[in-house]
């Protein structure tokens, strides 16, 4: 693996301090853990001799510098390693998957490293229903594993087969067990979800504690990464959810954010991504057939070894720590020791911008940096930061904040007979104005085989007068932008030019 990383190095959009798999592409992250003192992050990936997907594994002491180790989930009886999620428990680490072709998988570790584990002989513990049989009131995918009250509770991704206008509804499906073999299904899990559409699925879930709170993190193949927050029913075995967020704005194909893994820390629940490719390393034909469809006659198919060649393309984002603001509301911040990674220091002081006008930073530059930018608002309604620039404009990302040019939330005046249960603008009051922050990869690249998205667009609630501030962080091919402590947007760029490093500002009063 040592051998590999330093064959790739060299290559002008593989990341620096990105998590990336040593050997080839890598899939969903899985099983994020905290055991013995270290991170270990899992991950589905295909070893060099074997198109099958594995769990690949690496270890860190700080979420940022990892440590690769070897694969830890090899496929058999199941055909490939799919998602799943870790529950430490005393002396061991309990991961559940999804074994493709089988059912729902367990195996147990008690190795300091996680290197060795062992399937039980159980498995497929919740197997798929028999064909010409009853179909099965639950399905059968991404689970998650926690316990409570000397019991193993599990949730199996899916959806609910109410299907309005032909489409489906996301859900979870709960079971339960005492011995972790024999498992019992109670009920679809989520309670009270007025948040996802029409067409999202429940993939890849992690349910975890969150302050007082309760998070379901998890991944819908229609709109990407999302989150649903409410209470914990203990007694009726339900998430009532009242507050929901996304961690997609735009697709999640090309270059976009797409599944979780997410685990406590302590001080919340940390969560990484991976992220899509936005640049095909093999033919585009083939390679757009696998997002959007059947590949054409003769392209790159499921078990074709030509299709998992791909090098490397997916990416991990930074980590995410995520904790309670409000009941309803959560922050996000970089996690771990990011800081640990910054030299060669350049600071420009409190600088006035002359309103419309570009201002190239000449001191600044670089393809792998970090950028801290605070803004007073009230002097800009518009500020632009456009990062991997070339010095004629030909290639650059446009990363913009926009003050309170987003949702303005209102509610009808308190007492009034006219407006209780109407709204309107003369009879009600704005209690919420949001902020907008984007990301526009559409001039990122000259290159043909670079595919650009519609600008990956958020929304940020920011308070009057209160003082932006973005972190910026550009590794080689992926932006990603934390605002505030609040919001976080990110998505992949392919610069091709060897001067795209210069960095520029632009305001509008």
């Amino acid at each position: 693996m040592k051998a590999a990383r330093r064959e790739k190095a060299s290559d002008p959009h593989r990341p620096i301090y990105h998590y990336v798999n040593p050997e080839n592409t890598l899939n969903d992250p899985n099983g994020l853990c905290y055991w013995e003192g270290r991170w270990h992050l899992f991950y589905q990936a295909c070893p060099p001799e074997d198109v099958r997907q594995h769990w690949g594994h690496a270890v860190s002491d700080d979420l940022i510098h990892w440590r690769d180790l070897p694969y830890a989930l090899h496929p058999g009886p199941e055909e490939r390693c799919y998602s799943g999620a870790a529950l430490v428990e005393g002396d061991r680490v309990v991961a559940m998957y999804h074994g493709v072709g089988v059912g729902n998988m367990v195996a147990v570790s008690r190795d300091p490293l996680l290197l060795n584990w062992e399937k039980l002989a159980a498995n497929p513990v919740i197997p798929f229903g028999t064909r010409g049989e009853a179909p099965l009131p639950h399905g059968v995918f991404d689970p998650c594993i926690w316990s409570k009250d000397g019991a193993y509770y599990a949730l199996s991704a899916g959806i609910l087969p109410y299907r309005p206008g032909g489409k489906h509804v996301a859900t979870e499906y709960l079971f339960r067990s005492q011995d972790l073999e024999d498992w019992e299904y109670l009920h679809p899990f989520i309670e009270g979800d007025r948040f996802t559409v029409l067409g999202d699925d429940g993939a890849c879930p992690y349910f975890w504690p969150i302050g007082d709170r309760h998070i379901l993190v998890f991944f819908s193949h229609l709109s990407g990464g999302q989150y649903l927050l409410g209470d914990y029913d203990r007694k009726r075995d339900k998430l009532v959810v009242d507050a929901h967020g996304r961690f997609n704005f735009g697709a999640a194909f090309p270059g976009g954010v797409h599944a979780p893994t997410a685990a406590p820390d302590g001080n919340g629940v940390v969560v990484l991504f991976n992220m899509n490719p936005g640049k095909p390393t093999y033919k585009m034909n083939d390679y757009l057939g696998g997002f959007f469809g059947n590949p054409p006659d003769g392209g790159a198919r499921d078990d074709d070894p030509s299709r998992f060649a791909r090098d490397w393309d997916q990416i991990l984002t930074l980590p995410r720590r995520l904790t309670l603001r409000n009941k309803y509301d959560l922050n996000v911040e970089p996690a771990g020791d990011v800081e640990s990674l910054r030299y060669d220091h350049r600071h420009i002081g409190r600088t006035v911008l002359p309103a419309n006008r570009e201002i190239v930073l000449d001191e600044i530059k670089g393809s792998a940096i970090e950028l801290q930018i605070d803004v007073d608002p009230k002097l800009a309604s518009m500020f632009e930061v456009d990062v991997l620039r070339s010095p004629g404009k030909e290639e650059f990302t446009r990363i913009c904040f926009f003050d309170r040019r987003g949702h303005k939330y209102r509610e009808p005046f308190a007492n009034d007979d006219r407006s209780n249960l109407v709204m309107s603008t003369i009879l009600s009051n704005p209690t919420r104005y949001e902020g907008v922050i984007s990301i526009d990869n559409s001039r990122a690249s000259t290159l043909p085989d670079a595919l650009s998205r519609p600008p990956e667009s958020a929304p940020v609630h920011i308070e009057p007068d209160e003082p932006i501030r973005l972190r910026i962080f550009v590794d080689r091919s992926v932006v990603e932008v934390f605002v505030n402590e609040k919001q976080c947007v990110a998505v992949r760029v392919y610069p091709g030019r060897e001067d795209s490093t210069g960095v520029s500002v632009l305001s509008q009063g």
